[in-house]
């Protein structure tokens, strides 16, 4: 992930970590061949992505929204729908 490009404009951070947490990052970070930092800059950046992905604002004409609220009021329906209901439950035995 990191590049020498990036790396001329990285800045420092510095985190309190217990140690029985950082065992186990540096044991993840082998397996994966990343060096520490490089591991947690990864995860941090998949979760921060995850996190703004959750926040996504979609914008859509009215037309299309009351298309989209038509469909989801229709009763469910189909093939599959009919497969899905008679399917064995497994809380049922």
């Amino acid at each position: 992930m990191a590049t020498k490009d990036h790396d001329a404009h990285a800045k420092p951070v510095n985190l309190r970590i217990r140690e029985d947490i950082l065992v186990l990052i540096d044991r993840a970070a082998k397996i994966r061949g990343k060096t520490r930092s490089d591991f947690i800059i990864d995860a941090a950046y998949r979760a921060a992505e995850d996190a703004l992905l959750g926040q996504t604002l979609v914008k859509v004409d009215a037309e299309s929204y009351q298309h989209y609220l038509d469909i989801l009021d229709r009763p469910a329906s189909g093939e599959g729908f009919a497969r899905l209901m008679i399917a064995p439950k497994p809380w049922q035995d």
